[in-house]
């Protein structure tokens, strides 16, 4: 699987590493490393890979960058004279963007394009946002392949005599029916992504994906037991789970890396419209009447309903080009170029953004010399197991935060609180209007304020929202406090998750990575995601019924507060920094990034709650870090004082 970047001008200073002058002698080494008999130092090649993967065209002169674009372009027999010309001049832009203006031989137009990328960056081809179009409606769909059933549980439970609360039999059957679909992903549709992209490419992937989809949409709408709304719901899986993984990849592909970022980002904003839109939809055919020989005809518009976006998806989809980098991956330059000219000004911009990609798959290429299984790698190199351990943490707190409790099921909890039905569904498609428009001002925290410090402020904020809303269940019924308190605490809490724990984990397990792995790290991601979506969906019903709201709700306030925990020592910032800065960062022993998350809780009580003029620690600008070298190798890390 491609890797998905979330880079922006300026964050990778390709001329900022290392002088590559040892390239040849580098690629002996790596030639040598095949060898049983090799005494080569395993540890610094490595370390040597990893840079090179930040900054393959550091230290090559302009002269040696046009060779080699012109190079390229003949050996894959790439177009014209003109196309010669463009790739001449876009591997000299490639090595550094921002120094464009020291290229002499673009012309005025191809500099003014150049300058618009850092001051104009949304102004890009219609094509470029056609695809966003095309990845926001497929967030869309994925929003609402998970929220229609909220409001048509309410019928369907009823119908397929699956509605005891008080049965822990019906319970744990509601359960499982609502969570088939991520039950289906975190077992086989994650993992089916690889080869799906493989065989059909972005495009192809999408579209069979949003097919599965919308027949499944449609099969649920027929379906006539709890068992065949499993199956149905099960097969939905195989649509969600291949898609959520390869849309922020084409994204990520298509786009230039000045909004790369905030493309990833979409994903998760639009999302959270599709889930607005379900539960909209749960309200608008609730008062549908039942046909003659039709029973329950409002809960299948319901169901049937989140086919549409699935549908409109597939109708446009073959209009948007494929994925460049998914041509180069099948060595198909000329497509890959003539794609990129279509998502790019001029061929000079596409040229330069081809090279350079080509440039980096080649580097990628060569890590495989290193003769390890990649599974392994990310458990065995301790560099890559700490990118892991974060990656982890933030997928698996994206669901244990509890939010999905109240997307799947907020229309029973209100129920429960003593709304009518059709207020309940009111209530509900409230929490979904909160949750995309606050997940609008992420576009611009995550970048600004940072991944970590968003998390570590909106933990105990979601936390206290929880136990707010679960202890309001105390309150009276005949209270009018009682709804108002639940409802406050609910969507209190979409407020605080949408531009904090909503967003950061895709966009978080993307740039984790190094580059040879980042594709496999996003598999792990997403079938976490999945697979703890489904725990959570299946349990709920149970553990209402056995804890009742009040401990339900505290159990989930509770892993916040874990969650925050787990952050504060094991998560370390990634906003602003480039590749190779990222490699020094997860190569900080995970005791000593523990001992600085201590430090840190100190100066917040210092800071925040004695209000003293307190100064930050800067633990990555702080010459006493030690970054070990071993953190590239799979052995055992070496004395304290060793550095790289």
């Amino acid at each position: 699987m491609a890797p998905v970047s979330s880079e922006k001008p300026g964050e990778k200073d390709r001329t900022s590493s290392s002088n590559p002058s040892n390239y040849e002698e580098e690629k002996i080494e790596n030639t040598a490393v095949g060898s049983e008999n090799s005494n080569i130092d395993v540890d610094q090649l490595r370390h040597n890979i990893n840079a090179k993967l930040a900054n393959p065209l550091a230290g090559l002169t302009h002269q040696e960058l046009a060779q080699k674009g012109e190079d390229y372009c003949r050996s894959h027999q790439i177009g014209d004279e003109a196309d010669i010309r463009a790739f001449r001049l876009g591997a000299i832009v490639a090595q550094n963007p921002a120094a464009y203006a020291e290229v002499d031989s673009l012309t005025a137009e191809e500099r003014e394009v150049f300058s618009k990328e850092f001051t104009h960056k949304w102004s890009q081809p219609w094509l470029l946002y056609l695809i966003i179009v095309l990845c926001s409606t497929c967030a869309a769909v994925q929003g609402m392949d998970e929220t229609v059933v909220n409001g048509a549980q309410i019928f369907y439970t009823q119908q397929f005599g699956i509605g005891d609360k008080s049965s822990s039999r019906d319970s744990w059957l509601v359960g499982l029916v609502n969570s088939a679909p991520y039950l289906c992903c975190a077992t086989i549709g994650c993992w089916l992504t690889q080869p799906l992209n493989n065989k059909f490419g972005r495009r192809g992937t999408v579209f069979l994906t949003c097919v599965i989809s919308a027949i499944a949409c449609f099969w649920q709408a027929f379906t006539g037991s709890w068992w065949h709304m499993f199956i149905a719901r099960f097969a939905l899986g195989f649509g969600i789970g291949p898609k959520s993984a390869t849309v922020p990849m084409y994204a990520a592909e298509c786009a230039p890396s000045s909004i790369r970022g905030a493309l990833v980002m979409q994903w998760q904003m639009w999302t959270a419209f599709g889930i607005m839109v379900g539960y909209a939809a749960d309200l608008a055919f609730y008062h549908v009447p039942d046909k003659p020989g039709i029973t329950g005809l409002n809960w299948r518009l319901m169901m049937g309903s989140a086919m549409l976006p699935a549908v409109i998806v597939c109708c446009f989809v073959f209009f948007c080009p494929e994925s460049p980098r998914w041509y180069m991956s099948k060595d198909r330059h000329q497509k890959a170029y003539s794609s990129m000219c279509t998502l790019r000004y001029n061929k000079v911009q596409a040229a330069r953004d081809i090279f350079y990609m080509n440039t980096l798959l080649e580097a990628e290429r060569e890590t495989m010399i290193l003769g390890r299984n990649k599974v392994m790698e990310i458990f065995t190199v301790p560099r890559n197991r700490r990118a892991f351990q974060a990656s982890e943490i933030v997928m698996f707190m994206q669901q244990f935060c509890g939010v999905n409790v109240i997307a799947y099921y907020s229309s029973e909890i209100f129920l429960q609180a003593n709304l009518s039905e059709i207020s309940a569904l009111g209530a509900s498609m409230g929490f979904g209007v909160i949750n995309f428009l606050f997940a609008l001002p992420a576009i611009y925290t995550i970048d600004n304020f940072g991944r970590r410090n968003l998390l570590l402020t909106t933990f105990p904020l979601m936390a206290l929202c929880l136990f707010f809303t679960g202890f309001s269940f105390w309150i009276p019924v005949s209270s009018t406090a009682h709804i108002a308190c639940i409802a406050l605490g609910i969507y209190l809490f979409g407020i605080v998750y949408s531009p904090g724990e909503g967003p950061v984990p895709f966009t978080y397990s993307a740039e984790a990575y190094p580059l040879y792995i980042r594709g496999l790290g996003m598999s792990f991601a997403t079938a976490t995601t999945w697979f703890f979506n489904f725990v959570l969906s299946v349990t709920w019903p149970s553990l209402v019924k056995a804890f009742q709201p009040q401990g339900a709700f505290a159990w989930y306030a509770c892993w916040n507060i874990i969650g925050f925990f787990g952050v504060l020592f094991f998560v370390p910032e990634t906003k602003g920094r480039t590749l190779e800065e990222l490699d020094q960062v997860f190569s900080v022993r995970t005791r000593d990034h523990a001992a600085y998350g201590s430090r840190q809780l100190v100066y917040f009580f210092r800071r925040y709650i004695l209000w003293q003029n307190v100064e930050p620690e800067r633990l990555y600008n702080d010459e006493k870090v030690v970054y070990h070298h071993s953190s590239f190798s799979t052995g055992r890390e070496v004395d304290p004082s060793a550095r790289a």
